[in-house]
């Protein structure tokens, strides 16, 4: 970060109804071990700047990689000249006057910072890894990585605004396969879930080896495995299945971008509406889902959003009954609906649009055990392979990694290639119980991507184990 963007930027604001400069910085490092040699590791960084100008009923944007003085200037009056352009062509201004000052910061907890432990233990590191996922002469492929982002943004505006924030993700990823009678299993850790806000301290507390040969066990016990079989029954989701869950049939659509329309050509719509805000039945009554950027450590935590609204923890779904979207300051006034801090932007050359930030499921009352006991025929499923969902985030089918029966209210045997389907309102209102605390999961995604030019974002979603009745589960071939 600049240390002296702010004495050069502040100057140089235009006199218009708003403007607004992000500063972005990004750097990206990654690492990996495939088959047990260590791949060409990958660094990348970039950074730029994106202005926003509103002004007499006009709107425009400018970005530059260029963070010299005369580049910012350039770029301001690109935005400049597109406000001009668009005035008396937009479908709707924004009420300016609802623009708050914000000045502070946010800055990931790093016990031990990335850059501290150098690239050579992190490679003898995986390399011990690998060795573990290879426990097992049936093991057929193998890998683990670490990947490590940082992206720090300044922001300020004509209204005096300050803001300085500075997140840190570790990605931790392992992936092993078993062949057995020609047919190939494979079992991830949490496919990429495990992600998180933190410094390199958070592969100290994962146990990355020991898990590495649970996996390896586990993989060439599914690989002998019987397929799942097609059946209407009780199923209880793992949280590393869950978050897509979540993710794919309750945060998409309840993006205002996507209600309002704007993202229909693209990636789709949504079957939620406007009147449905506070009165529809989106689930059962145990089902409480909050916009929550306050959680530790989770991805998209922080103070502020993109344009600069202060974050704050709101419900989205209290009691099963749909309260709010997730709709950021601007695209909430043309709706004329409540907002969350969800105006969130890939990079310095993507504006910010409505996003996902963390999306949780809050937890119940209900052990695993007790879940699993109460439950006379049901299967428990476990990370995500594969998701298929309808362009309105109604109709889904997704696959998972593993399964395992239920039959008397306990575990039995594991099956492989379960999937399951439904439809969203029929699937939130059979859920029956939320997994307490011992269930529950900080985890997230790396690669949420929406909007034209495309956006490639990290969206946390915390959640514990849920149960849910009458569910359409069937197999492999």
């Amino acid at each position: 970060m600049k240390e002296d963007f702010v004495n050069i930027v502040r100057p140089l604001l235009p006199n218009v109804d708003y403007c607004s400069i992000r500063f972005v910085s990004r750097y990206s490092n990654i690492i990996n071990a495939t088959r047990s040699v260590v791949e060409p590791v990958s660094i990348y960084e970039d950074e730029g700047i994106m202005v926003t100008v509103f002004n007499d009923g006009g709107f425009g944007y400018g970005a530059t990689s260029n963070t010299t003085k005369s580049g910012i200037k350039a770029a301001i009056d690109f935005a400049l000249n597109w406000s001009g352009y668009s005035k008396d062509k937009l479908t709707y201004y924004p009420d300016l006057s609802k623009i708050q000052t914000q000045n502070g910061s946010f800055f990931t907890k790093e016990n031990e910072q990335w850059s501290k432990v150098s690239m050579k233990d992190k490679a003898d590191f995986l390399l011990e890894v690998n060795r573990a996922l290879k426990s097992k002469p049936s093991i057929s492929n193998w890998g683990a990585g670490i990947r490590h982002n940082t992206i720090e943004t300044q922001f300020i505006d004509t209204i005096d605004s300050n803001i300085r924030q500075k997140l840190s993700y570790i990605l931790p990823q392992m992936i092993v396969s078993a062949e057995y009678k020609k047919e190939i299993q494979t079992r991830t850790y949490g496919g990429h879930a495990h992600a998180r806000q933190a410094g390199y301290d958070f592969i100290d507390t994962i146990a990355m080896h020991d898990k590495a040969l649970e996996l390896s066990e586990d993989v060439v016990e599914l690989s002998r495995a019987k397929n799942c079989e097609n059946n209407i029954t009780d199923i209880i989701i793992a949280p590393d299945q869950m978050i897509l869950q979540i993710h794919e049939s309750i945060g998409h659509p309840l993006e205002l971008d996507r209600i309002l329309g704007d993202e229909r050509n693209y990636a789709g719509s949504s079957f939620v509406n406007q009147e449905m805000f506070g009165k529809y039945k989106y689930g059962s009554d145990c089902l409480n889902v909050t916009f929550d950027p306050s959680v530790s450590s989770e991805l998209a935590s922080c103070n502020y959003d993109d344009d600069g609204t202060e974050a704050k923890r709101e419900y989205l779904i209290k009691d099963g009954i749909l309260l709010r979207p997730i709709g950021g300051l601007f695209s909430s006034q043309r709706a004329e609906m409540d907002y969350v801090a969800c105006s969130r932007a890939c990079n310095w050359n993507r504006p910010p649009i409505d996003r996902m930030g963390n999306i949780n499921l809050e937890p119940g009352k209900s052990s695993l055990n007790e879940m699993v006991s109460s439950i006379s025929e049901g299967i428990y499923v476990e990370t995500n392979n594969s998701w298929s969902i309808d362009d309105k985030r109604n109709k889904f089918q997704f696959g998972c990694e593993k399964g395992t029966l239920i039959k008397d209210g306990k575990f039995t045997n594991i099956v492989k290639n379960v999937n399951y389907r439904g439809i969203t309102e029929k699937f939130w209102n059979n859920l029956v119980n939320v997994g307490d605390k011992s269930t529950y999961e900080i985890l997230g995604t790396s690669n949420c991507g929406k909007g034209e030019p495309n956006q490639t974002i990290f969206v946390g979603h915390a959640t514990p184990a849920c149960h849910f009745k009458e569910i359409d589960v069937f197999g492999g071939v």
